[in-house]
């Protein structure tokens, strides 16, 4: 049996897939329509950047979303590549509160 796990996708990965492309429009149209730079939809699409506060804020009002949608997004991803890359140390370091432990 495979220990392999998919993997998770980036917010921009489904902001792509689930959004600009079945609009049938660009990620540069997304950027100019909704106030968010060029480089930073394109490295947000590229799974290189982080979906901020601000920008889902915008991503909400343009696509008539709910913000936390986008924020969510992000929190699970964010936990995921955390439970991925830093949960298996984490548990070795932490020692777990006992409480009526002498």
């Amino acid at each position: 049996m495979s220990t392999q796990t998919i993997p998770e996708p980036h917010p921009g990965e489904i902001l792509l897939e689930e959004f600009i492309r079945p609009a049938e429009i660009t990620p540069y149209r997304v950027a100019k329509d909704s106030g968010i730079s060029q480089p930073t939809m394109n490295q947000i699409v590229n799974g290189k950047r982080p979906i901020s506060t601000e920008t889902a804020l915008r991503l909400a009002t343009y696509f008539g979303t709910s913000r936390e949608l986008w924020m969510n997004l992000q929190m699970h991803y964010d936990l995921r590549i955390a439970e991925r890359d830093l949960l298996p140390r984490i548990q070795e370091e932490v020692k777990p509160l006992q409480l009526g432990a002498a």
